[in-house]
């Protein structure tokens, strides 16, 4: 991707502190730390570390006492404050949307702060929730009671994104939802900013997390302390002391599964037909290819379910299909460990693979996952020292 597509600044701590009163620690302690324009920064700690804290004062949700925030160069606290937080994207645990409003108020909401026209905010809306993968005729005059948590997370996502801001905050967004929803999530993030290219700082407890969605992370001690602030991999491979070791637990070659992405491998193909096509000839190929089911996508390439050969039979087999709600599929963007985790629950052996818009990409088989893990397992066999 060219450095012209990246659309977030550069954001830069110096000694940044935070002390409250009646409190003998400072909850930051003097943070210094620069976030590069269009990368994801990951804050991994234990509780109570002040991961949270530091994030919030790059908004002003939590003034800093001491230090300063320069955002593109400018220090944050000449800014007017409300001004300031309507140019910053924020998410939150169990997305925060306002319960009497409908979808299309709360992702229009900063738009119409800043005074767009109604129709300027009326095809933002629309372009977003296509972004996070909602229909809008489907979704936008929703409430928020009516969607799932994962629905609401990505309007969370969409409304943060309203008025296209160079930073994004994001503070344990995916922490309330279940693990096979937060795997969506995640590779949905990784989509958008391949795409978008923000400056995204995340708050997350979660390693693993950190390790999948950050281009780097900083693992923080007690008074946000930053004891390692690298690429994934380098902390993987070389912690910095115990306390690293510590985060990165046992397992660190198959954590490399973590960085490794779908679109890195070799794809398969399914056997596809789309919605109208010859049930017969779907079967055909199927059999040829010595497969016992076919994947039928829709209009705009999407995979809706897969189709035995037994379903194949009927002559009126691809008149109407319904989309599988349970069928398993990853994004080009989804780690070999995610990849992995949903061909352990899939009844085919095979997961799909979807891209841009959704639409079908290819396949991805056991057999490709257990080739890299023998060559990660490798690579890290020829890296350790000789006895």
């Amino acid at each position: 991707m060219s450095e012209n597509s990246v659309s977030g600044v550069d954001i830069e701590l110096v000694d940044v502190t935070k002390h409250y009163p009646g409190q003998r620690t400072a909850a930051v302690d003097s943070v210094s730390m620069r976030i590069p324009a269009g990368e994801t920064v990951v804050l991994v700690g234990p509780s109570g570390c002040g991961k949270t804290t530091t994030m919030k004062m790059i908004n002003r949700l939590i003034e800093p006492t001491s230090g300063k925030i320069l955002l593109d160069g400018d220090n944050i606290i000449e800014r007017d404050a409300d001004q300031l937080r309507r140019h910053i994207g924020y998410v939150i645990q169990g997305a925060g949307l306002f319960p009497h409003m409908s979808v299309e108020d709360n992702v229009g909401l900063v738009p119409g702060m800043l005074r767009w026209k109604k129709q300027r905010v009326s095809d933002r809306v629309d372009e977003l929730l296509d972004l996070v993968g909602l229909e809008p005729e489907q979704f936008r005059h929703r409430y928020p009671r009516q969607l799932s948590g994962g629905q609401q997370q990505r309007v969370g996502v969409a409304r943060a994104l309203a008025a296209d801001p160079p930073v994004l905050l994001m503070d344990e967004p995916f922490g309330a939802v279940d693990p096979i929803t937060r795997a969506r999530l995640q590779d949905e993030l990784i989509r958008l900013q391949e795409e978008l290219r923000k400056t995204i700082v995340f708050v997350t407890h979660d390693f693993d997390e950190a390790v999948k969605l950050g281009d780097r992370i900083a693992v923080l001690a007690q008074g946000s302390r930053i004891v390692q602030y690298d690429a994934p991999a380098e902390i993987l491979a070389n912690p910095a002391d115990d306390y690293v070791s510590e985060f990165v637990g046992a397992g660190a070659a198959l954590k490399q599964l973590t960085i490794n992405r779908v679109r890195d491998v070799a794809l398969d193909e399914a056997v596809t037909v789309e919605i109208g096509g010859d049930p017969a000839d779907a079967a055909e190929r199927a059999r040829s290819a010595g497969r016992t089911h076919a994947v039928v996508l829709d209009a705009r390439r999407r995979p809706l379910r897969w189709l035995s050969l037994k379903d194949l039979q009927r002559p009126d087999a691809l008149r109407h299909v319904d989309r599988d709600e349970d069928l398993e599929t990853v994004s080009t963007s989804s780690t070999l460990n995610d990849a992995l985790d949903s061909m352990l629950t899939s009844s085919h052996g095979v997961v799909l693979v979807i891209g841009r818009d959704h639409a079908y990409e290819g396949a991805i088989r056991v057999d490709t996952i257990m080739k890299a893990i023998e060559e990660l397992s490798s690579s890290t066999d020829d890296t350790e020292p000789a006895a």
